[in-house]
């Protein structure tokens, strides 16, 4: 089988512009999660980890773009922060974008959803095209002069390690050797409205697996991953196997067993050639939603994993949908590059019915494999596993 290992990668969020600037917020217990006044989102104060609205992300939008449906047009905020994380982890990398072996890949939970709303009857048409997933991951593409079509993968809150897994596949089969992924989303006013009405936003921090957890935080932040198999690349770390099972259960509630996020850990871990006990740290979804937190502490335990350390980096970022999981996986990396598991920041006193290992302040030890969890609405779960060589 094809050893796919990790080139290069970018956070941007609003704790730092680069992978090493995040770490290092994190590192010091640096929460992005604010209170926002911001009457154009909601009529009441929320917690979430956003951006300055004015913030561009980019210090030039390469002039005017041709959106899909021929009209000019500046990159949207959605855009702009996708080309700006790809473009840190392609130089940092030193990637040729342009090589025909390669394939970029975007995640994205709701895209230019943010437009809804912004235009006139007879703009419906651009909108239409403009706030489709394709059309932004064409733009980014061209952006960079990728040679072949771009994928997209949007799988809900799992979209990010989909992504991941997605571009493990393509190398694996051959078709590429090279992929780069990339996530982003930012929070609007439809996004938050839509957690609103499922009473799923906490009025205050989040707190992940806390016996007082009451939801979620939202944020926004982008997220790029370069995966490779070439040879000159094999001293970093491998992402060694993943898998993607479905509830079958609810359309947003998550199962009451956990056996379907086990069946994907499972899978993962016999994929990665491992066992429960190979694991020396987990990076879980860990939403601080009352039923994600019980399903995933159920579903830890039936892969005979609650002794293992794990932590949620809700507290920091917040729920960055479709690129929580890319975002999450990179901070893991350097988990395993520095030895160092980070707390979950939130957690008081547990609050999950079959008791995890939830690490509560900085862990230093030495590490090798981790396992990174996701589930979505619609019952999605995935579960990824990678390797320090």
């Amino acid at each position: 089988m094809t050893d796919v290992f990790i080139v290069s990668d970018n956070i941007l969020s609003p704790l730092g512009r680069t992978t090493a600037a995040n770490f290092s917020q994190l590192a010091k217990g640096m929460s992005g999660v604010k209170k926002q006044v911001d009457t154009k989102m909601s009529a009441q104060p929320f917690y979430a980890s956003l951006f300055d609205r004015e913030d561009r992300f980019m210090t030039d939008d390469g002039g005017a773009t041709q959106t899909a449906a021929g009209s000019p047009g500046e990159y949207t905020r959605f855009e702009r922060l996708l080309i700006a994380s790809v473009r840190d982890a392609v130089q940092t990398g030193g990637i040729d974008t342009r090589d025909p072996k390669m394939i970029l890949i975007v995640s994205s939970t709701k895209g230019n959803i943010d437009l809804l709303g912004t235009m006139d009857k007879g703009e419906r048409d651009l909108f239409k095209k403009r706030v489709a997933l394709y059309t932004s991951a064409d733009l980014v593409a061209e952006y960079f002069g990728f040679v072949n079509p771009p994928v997209v993968v949007s799988t809900a809150c799992i979209s990010g390690i989909a992504a991941v897994l997605t571009g493990m596949r393509f190398i694996r089969s051959g078709r590429y050797e090279t992929a780069v992924i990339a996530g982003a989303d930012t929070v609007s006013r439809f996004v938050l409205s839509g957690f609103q009405s499922f009473q799923a936003i906490s009025p205050g921090h989040c707190k992940p697996f806390d016996l007082a957890r009451d939801g979620i935080n939202l944020g926004e932040g982008a997220g790029t991953l370069v995966l490779s198999s070439r040879e000159k690349y094999s001293g970093g770390i491998k992402i060694l196997s993943g898998s993607i099972s479905n509830d079958a259960n609810h359309l947003s509630a998550p199962s009451r067993t956990g056996a379907e996020l086990c069946a994907s850990i499972t899978n993962a871990l016999r994929g990665g050639g491992l066992s429960a006990s190979d694991v020396d740290f987990i990076s879980a979804h860990g939403t601080a939603t009352i039923y994600n937190d019980e399903m995933e502490a159920k579903a830890l335990t039936l892969s005979n994993l609650q002794s293992v350390p794990v932590n949620s980096l809700k507290g920091y970022y917040g729920h960055t949908l479709g690129a929580a999981g890319l975002i999450e996986t990179i901070i893991s990396v350097q988990s395993l590059k520095k030895d160092l598991v980070l707390p979950t920041l939130g957690f008081e006193e547990m609050g999950v019915t079959d008791p995890l290992n939830i690490c509560t302040g900085l862990l230093s030890a030495p590490l090798k494999n981790c396992l990174k969890t996701a589930s979505g609405f619609g019952g999605c779960n995935a579960a990824l596993v990678f390797s320090k060589q």
